[in-house]
């Protein structure tokens, strides 16, 4: 049997938890500020901490899977212990791997992350356009079959990326807002709201040349350690912003390893957005 879509999932997500996405990163400058050495067991118990502390309250983790990946098959083997257990504990993952390519590689690509079944299934998953949109159609079919969503990246944070997605097309139109005008057809006719979304940086300032409203949610990368502040997600994402799913990492992860600290953290940046978008 099919689950619900993503995106009512997500939505539902938000609604009672609260709308924040907190990052799993461990990378090393992280473990060591935490006491914890650059191993496998350093990653475990770190990834253990934030899973025990806070997937019983926060609505969405976005575990950084090239963290667990650095460690092979061990660090893989922690990842798919923690996906497991935050989706038991009724939050939503949103694997970051950004993966991107064509054809049967990309099929390939979509049964490790969004068939159920696979150790690694989860919610959603980041992919990346630019091998050309289409390229992505084996994880947006096999999403939509196994009521996953994607979050595809659009207008990225990073500096670099406004090289390739602000580029004019022949037609006049960006890049990125080609990306975006794909989701808006994916997502047409869907209530409450789209399973396909949008890599978009809370970082970018005014966005109002672009027509963010695909009827999807928002991933916004950029809150705390990169600058960007819940009280500024009105101004970047407008109408929109109802459906934006602020990140945030090191923002809460720099709490830890206090589990109280950490819960304390996610909560105020989750009351703080409510705040902000008038939720």
């Amino acid at each position: 049997m099919t689950p619900a879509p993503f995106g009512a999932r997500l939505r539902e997500a938000m609604d009672t938890r609260g709308p924040l996405c907190v990052g799993i990163d461990p990378h090393a400058s992280l473990l060591s500020a935490w006491g914890l050495a650059d191993d496998v067991r350093g990653l475990e118990a770190f990834t253990r901490t934030v899973v025990d502390a806070l997937a019983g309250t926060v609505a969405v983790f976005k575990p950084q899977s090239a963290f667990f990946e650095r460690f092979g098959s061990r660090g893989v083997a922690v990842l798919e212990r923690a996906v497991a257990d935050l989706r038991d504990a009724g939050a939503l993952v949103v694997m970051d791997a950004k993966r991107g390519d064509i054809g049967s590689t990309m099929a390939a690509y979509a049964e490790a992350f969004l068939r159920e079944g696979s150790p690694l299934f989860s919610d959603a998953l980041t992919v990346s356009p630019y091998l050309g949109y289409g390229s992505l159609r084996p994880a947006v079919d096999l999403a939509r079959e196994s009521g996953a969503g994607l979050f595809v990246l659009a207008l990225t944070s990073n500096p670099e990326g406004a090289e390739v997605q602000r580029a004019v097309r022949g037609d006049g139109r960006s890049v990125g807002a080609t990306v975006l005008a794909h989701l808006a057809a994916e997502n047409a006719g869907r209530t409450p709201m789209g399973s396909f979304g949008a890599v978009v940086g809370a970082t970018l300032g005014d966005l109002s040349s672009f027509d963010l409203d695909v009827n999807g949610p928002l991933l916004a990368p950029g809150i705390g350690a990169q600058g960007a502040t819940p009280a500024d997600l009105p101004a970047v994402f407008g109408a929109a912003v109802r459906n934006v799913v602020p990140h945030v990492s090191r923002g809460v992860l720099r709490h830890g390893p206090d589990a109280a600290a950490l819960r304390s953290a996610a909560e105020r940046y989750a009351d703080e957005v409510r705040i902000a978008v008038g939720g």
